[in-house]
């Protein structure tokens, strides 16, 4: 809980009812200039949870960026209760590169926390921002989005068996949650393990603003901070229609022959068992390989580059209980997926 004390950093304070943008130094570079992290805390004026919004752990996943910027800066946080952390670029070195690593150390960051003060560049990295801003929080989200060349739909990745990460995840109301506990030395593995409860949001592809996904994003944002007394104006959402699947409970299907893939199904659809996902062709279009879903489930990723070798990822697909199923359905036979 933030209290009358304001919130602490190493080298810095935000009393209740200020807002303090800085730029935090995590690293130096070949020329010993500072790396620094864009941080900005908004302390409300009455007491309530210190929740932290992070993005662009992989410096090319954009769309969380503008999740969190938007929420620092244009939403009014004058009836705010507690404390908001708001981490928009976790990854600088990586986002002024638009690469997915750390340019220069070659490390992922998402595997780097909680992080070693004595350690790599990257467990250095992961260190200063785990224990300034991380850790103190009451909860956090992670905001991702997929590799690139392929595109996820909006979910959730949340341990669900964790009491606190569960009402988390279902308070930021998306319509899937995959369930795990996430790689170790990933943030909402160790954040978690260390006491603040985090989920990861994934949603859409790298390089790129993706308006619709990052509305959706923002309603489940103010969702969650009404669950948990942040704000009080308005309710927590309800997406329609939630499946809690676990992570083993699905497959990523992968091409049986090299060539061009058209893919018959965007994110997010509900494809039936034995149903065509994708078609291969060569240049010729005179050799075919069909890939059709081993049972029924949602495509919660797919490829978007249309060039393939044996072997690659062409769709990531989850099996769906009955009952999300015919949600799903419904929904689909509405709008569209």
């Amino acid at each position: 809980m933030t209290m009358a004390g304001g919130f602490t950093y190493d080298g810095g304070k935000v009393p209740p009812g200020e807002t303090q943008n800085l730029r935090y130094a995590v690293s130096e570079s070949y020329l010993g200039d500072q790396v620094r992290v864009p941080v900005t805390v908004v302390n409300g004026e009455r007491d309530g949870p210190t929740a932290f919004l992070s993005a662009a752990a992989h410096g090319d996943e954009l769309n969380g960026i503008e999740v969190v910027r938007e929420v620092a800066h244009e939403w009014d946080h004058t009836e705010l209760a507690g404390t908001l952390v708001c981490l928009p670029v976790l990854n600088v070195p990586g986002f002024l590169a638009q690469e997915r690593y750390l340019p220069v150390y070659d490390r992922d960051l998402n595997r780097a926390f909680p992080g070693d003060p004595d350690s790599t560049s990257a467990k250095r990295i992961a260190h200063e921002l785990f224990r300034n801003f991380l850790s103190p929080c009451d909860f956090g989200i992670d905001f991702h989005t997929s590799t690139r060349g392929r595109t996820n739909m909006l979910h959730v990745r949340a341990d669900m068996s964790h009491r606190r990460v569960s009402r988390l995840a279902n308070a930021f109301a998306s319509n899937l949650v995959i369930n795990g506990e996430g790689p170790s030395g990933s943030l909402r593995h160790e954040a978690t393990s260390a006491g603040t409860p985090t989920v990861t949001v994934e949603m859409g592809e790298a390089h790129r603003f993706q308006r619709s996904l990052i509305d959706r994003a923002l309603a489940g944002v103010l969702s969650v901070l009404c669950e948990f007394g942040l704000r009080s104006t308005e309710a927590v959402a309800w997406p329609g229609w939630r499946a809690v699947v676990d992570a083993d409970d699905g497959t990523w299907l992968r091409a049986e022959a090299g060539g061009l893939v058209e893919m018959h199904h965007d994110r997010g659809a509900l494809i039936e068992a034995g149903e065509r996902v994708c078609t291969i062709t060569d240049p010729f279009d005179e050799a075919t390989e069909v890939m059709r879903a081993p049972f029924t489930g949602v495509l919660v990723g797919v490829t978007e580059n249309p060039l393939v070798y044996p072997g690659n990822p062409l769709a990531h697909l989850l099996e769906l209980a009955p009952s999300p199923r015919r949600a799903l359905k419904r929904r689909q036979s509405d709008t569209g997926p």
